[in-house]
């Protein structure tokens, strides 16, 4: 239950149960996957069944019905198996199942078939994530046919099949104290981590170098590993967003953008710096840099209470739009710019996503045609940038400059908290932490 107390768990499933009514929620494990042929990738628990009940095993489905016969909360998991278990590990009794995780009932995988159609019959909606990707598409669906046909002399449900993320998105973007409590610490192993990989930057090396010091100070401070593929991107590898080759040769006029965050208890950091290879930025870059940081503090002073996360967008594209005018890079009126999307070959990507057990976490950016706005315990970060591909401006000194600036902060009741602000991100406190270990 990666020490989370079973209280938490209990409380979000009592805040489920009552927003199903009279629905039925089926939650089953993330399924295993595999790196090539029978090599299995290292496995990752599905988010929602480990915000509702702390399984983080494969071949797993969690049942949530209010009132149900055998309780509210039924788990159904893989049987002992003493070959399995000699290749994968041990497995609990089913009793013990039941005590760990506060199952009301606990029955072998094996039987699901058997019981779903049961636990389906008479209610009226059916929360299943049908595109999953599980292998249950088929089982829950002649189980849906089974409880209708039982039920078709008196109309009982279910009537329809409902994405799960209606029900648990919004309890998951409200982040409770001891997720908080997880995500500051997944910060500060971020924070003290690339703190850890700048000292040690030097002209020629790998980008894989880089990308291998920062995930081995991950694990080393506790974390789980990377909570996303590490990008490295040297030169004009930094202008392409989600680069993931880090293959290239750090030179000696280079910026060097990293983009990486922890994973601890399956809750993510996301944090990006970028920063001279050589220790000193050149001018052209300083003056790209200091574009890109100004929207990005001040986006962060838009974080509050009621804001919204368009908002906070607006005012780092405001602040890049008047940087490229600065610059020389666009010209013309700010607003018919802005209208033009003109900024957008250089600033393409959104300033924010929500953050928590996924990177990008769930959790709709809109509500209706209004922007959603920010409330206490939502996270999310801030990460404006400016891009150069060499393919976009060859003639100008900003080619092959990429900048991006990411920090996570939490909405507070007050305003916000940046709980990555312990790692430098003015210039002079980058040059002062380059390759300052000897």
């Amino acid at each position: 239950m990666m020490g989370f107390s079973p209280e938490t768990f209990a409380l979000r499933r009592k805040a489920a149960l009552g927003a199903l009514e009279g629905s039925v929620l089926v939650l089953p494990s993330a399924p295993l996957s595999f790196r090539s042929r029978d090599t299995e990738a290292r496995y990752r628990a599905d988010s929602d069944l480990f915000y509702l009940t702390g399984v983080v095993d494969p071949g797993a489905v969690a049942v949530l019905r209010p009132g149900g016969d055998t309780g509210d909360f039924i788990l159904f998991v893989r049987p002992r198996d003493s070959t399995e278990e000699r290749w994968s590990g041990e497995r609990l009794e089913l009793e013990d199942v039941a005590e760990v995780f506060g199952a009301d009932a606990v029955y072998s995988a094996e039987i699901l078939a058997q019981k779903l159609p049961e636990l389906l019959a008479g209610a009226d909606n059916v929360y299943f994530r049908l595109e999953g990707g599980v292998g249950l598409e088929n089982l829950v669906t002649t189980a849906l046919s089974t409880a209708r046909l039982r039920g078709s002399r008196t109309r009982a449900g279910p009537y329809a099949v409902v994405d799960p993320g209606r029900l648990l998105d919004r309890m998951r973007l409200l982040k409770d104290p001891e997720e908080l409590d997880r995500m500051r610490r997944a910060a500060e192993i971020t924070v003290n981590a690339f703190s850890e990989m700048l000292a040690t930057v030097r002209i020629g090396l790998g980008e894989w170098q880089l990308e291998a010091s920062i995930e081995e100070a991950f694990r080393r401070r506790g974390a789980m590993g990377p909570a996303f593929p590490t990008i490295v991107g040297s030169g004009a590898n930094a202008c392409i967003l989600h680069y993931r080759d880090n293959s290239g040769i750090i030179g000696e006029r280079d910026l060097v953008l990293v983009d990486a965050g922890a994973e601890l208890d399956l809750y993510a950091a996301d944090v990006t710096r970028t920063f001279p290879a050589s220790g000193r930025f050149t001018d052209e870059q300083c003056a790209v840099y200091n574009v890109v940081l100004t929207a990005h503090q001040s986006a962060i002073q838009t974080v509050r209470p009621g804001a919204t996360i368009e908002s906070v967008h607006d005012t780092a594209r405001n602040a890049l739009v008047d940087g490229l005018l600065a610059l020389n890079t666009l010209c013309g009126n700010r607003e018919e710019l802005i209208a033009e999307e003109s900024y957008k070959p250089f600033f393409p990507h959104q300033t924010s996503h929500w953050l928590g057990i996924d990177v990008h976490d769930v959790g709709a950016y809109r509500c209706g045609e209004l922007s959603r706005a920010l409330e206490p315990g939502m996270v999310l970060t801030v990460e404006p940038g400016l891009y150069f591909p060499p393919s976009l401006v060859e003639e100008t000194d900003y080619s092959g400059i990429g900048v991006r600036i990411e920090d996570d902060v939490v909405v507070t009741p007050e305003g916000y908290e940046v709980i990555t602000e312990g790692l430098p991100v003015t210039v002079d406190g980058l040059e002062d932490l380059i390759g300052s270990r000897e």
